[in-house]
C-alpha cells in the first residue's frame, strides 16, 4: 500500500497506515529477537554440556527465564488489538457508599494501582484527588504513562469490594466497602471530539491536598462541568490554572470520547438480546481479608490468596487471565461469523 504512487493522497489514511506496519514490525522484531536469543542459547548449552561446563549452564538457565518473560510479556501484547489499546491511561477511582470505610479502600486502591505502574515501569501522576473527611479518599484521578498502560488497565474497570474487620470501628465488625475504578484512553489530538465552549461551565478554586502551601495562594484549581452530559471534571496538580484547565480538558475529551464509544456497545448489544449488557459498574473482583484470606475475580475465577502481594500491586496475573478470556471471546465471535459468511 505504501508503495502506492497515490499513497499520500489521503494524509489522515495514509497515517493510520504507517501507524499499522510500525506496530506489525515492532511485533516481528521483538519476536525475532528472542527467537534468535533461544537459539544462542542452544548452541551455548550445547557446548556447556561437551565441556561439562556448569557456569555456562547456569548462564543459559538465567537466560531462559529473561526469554520466558519476554515472550510472555509480547503474547499479553497480542491480545491488545484495540484501537488506543497502546496508548497512556487515565484512570479515576471514585469512594462507594459508606463514609470512612470505603473512603480508606478507594485510597488502598489508589496505592495498589500506583505500586501496579512502578513494578511495571509505567510512570504516574496524580492530577486531582480528593481527602475524605476522616481517612483515605473521596476521589483521585492520575494518569499513567507507557506503552499499553490503557490496554493493561481497562481490564481493571468496574466495582472493586473489600471484605475486613474495620480498623475505624471499636466493636471490630466485619464491613463490607465498595469502590469503582473506570479508565479511559489517553486519546491523541487528531482524534476528533467536538466540545462546544457554549457547552462547559468552568470554574477556578483554591487547590488542597499535599502541596497546598505552595498552591493555595491562587485560584489555580480548574474545574469543568460539560452541561449535556453532567461530566465533572478536575485538575489541581499544577500551580498555573491555564496548565489545570489544558489538563482538566485533555480528561473531559478522553470521557466524552469513552461515552461515544459506550453508547455505540451499548446499540449493538440491543441488536443482540441474547447477549449481557455491558454495564461499567459491574462488579468485577471481591478482596477479601475475614474470615479468610482470598482475592477471587468473578469475570475470570481467578483466586489468589496471596492478599498483601496483590495489594501491593502484583495484578498481572488478574489482567492477563482477563485479556485473555477477551481474546479468546473476540476470536470465537470472528470466527464463527467468518463461518456463517
Amino acid at each position: 500500500m505504501i508503495s502506492q504512487p497515490d499513497f499520500w493522497n489521503n494524509n489522515e489514511e495514509a497515517e493510520k497506515v504507517l501507524k499499522q506496519r510500525k506496530l506489525l514490525q515492532n511485533g516481528i522484531e521483538s519476536w525475532q529477537k528472542q527467537f534468535q536469543a533461544l537459539e544462542d542459547n542452544k548452541i551455548l548449552f550445547q557446548l556447556a554440556q561437551e565441556e561439562n561446563d556448569d557456569q555456562a549452564a547456569n548462564e543459559v538457565e538465567k537466560s531462559l527465564s529473561l526469554i520466558e518473560k519476554a515472550i510472555t510479556q509480547i503474547e499479553l501484547q497480542q491480545m491488545l488489538q484495540g484501537e488506543y489499546d497502546e496508548n497512556d491511561a487515565i484512570v479515576v477511582i471514585h469512594s462507594g457508599a459508606g463514609g470512612t470505610e470505603s473512603q480508606d479502600w478507594a485510597a488502598m486502591l489508589l496505592r495498589m494501582y500506583l505500586r501496579w505502574a512502578e513494578k511495571n515501569n509505567y510512570s504516574t501522576e496524580i492530577i486531582d484527588i480528593q481527602p475524605g473527611e476522616e481517612a483515605g479518599i473521596k476521589t483521585a484521578t492520575f494518569t499513567v504513562t507507557g506503552k499499553y498502560a490503557y490496554g493493561f488497565l481497562k481490564a481493571e474497570v468496574g466495582v472493586h469490594r473489600l471484605v475486613r474487620i474495620s480498623p475505624f470501628d471499636f466493636n471490630r465488625r466485619r464491613h463490607t466497602s465498595f469502590a469503582s475504578v473506570f479508565v479511559y484512553p489517553d486519546i491523541e489530538d487528531d482524534i476528533q471530539v467536538e466540545i462546544n465552549e457554549d457547552d462547559l461551565k468552568i470554574d477556578t478554586y483554591r487547590a488542597s491536598g499535599a502541596g497546598g502551601q505552595h498552591v493555595n495562594k491562587t485560584d489555580s484549581a480548574v474545574r469543568i462541568t460539560h452541561i449535556p452530559t453532567g461530566i465533572v471534571v478536575q485538575c489541581q496538580n499544577e500551580r498555573s490554572q491555564h496548565k489545570n484547565k489544558a489538563m482538566a480538558l485533555k480528561i473531559l475529551k478522553a470521557r466524552l470520547y469513552e461515552l461515544q464509544e459506550k453508547e455505540k456497545r451499548q446499540k449493538r448489544e440491543e441488536l443482540e438480546a441474547n447477549k449481557k449488557e455491558i454495564a461499567w459498574g459491574s462488579q468485577i473482583r471481591s478482596y477479601i481479608l475475614h474470615p479468610y484470606r482470598l482475592i477471587k475475580d468473578h469475570r475470570t475465577g481467578i483466586d489468589v490468596g496471596d492478599v498483601d502481594a496483590v495489594l501491593d500491586g502484583e495484578l498481572n496475573q488478574f489482567i492477563q487471565a482477563y485479556l485473555l478470556s477477551q481474546s479468546t471471546n473476540w476470536k470465537k465471535e470472528n470466527l464463527s461469523g467468518s463461518f456463517k459468511n
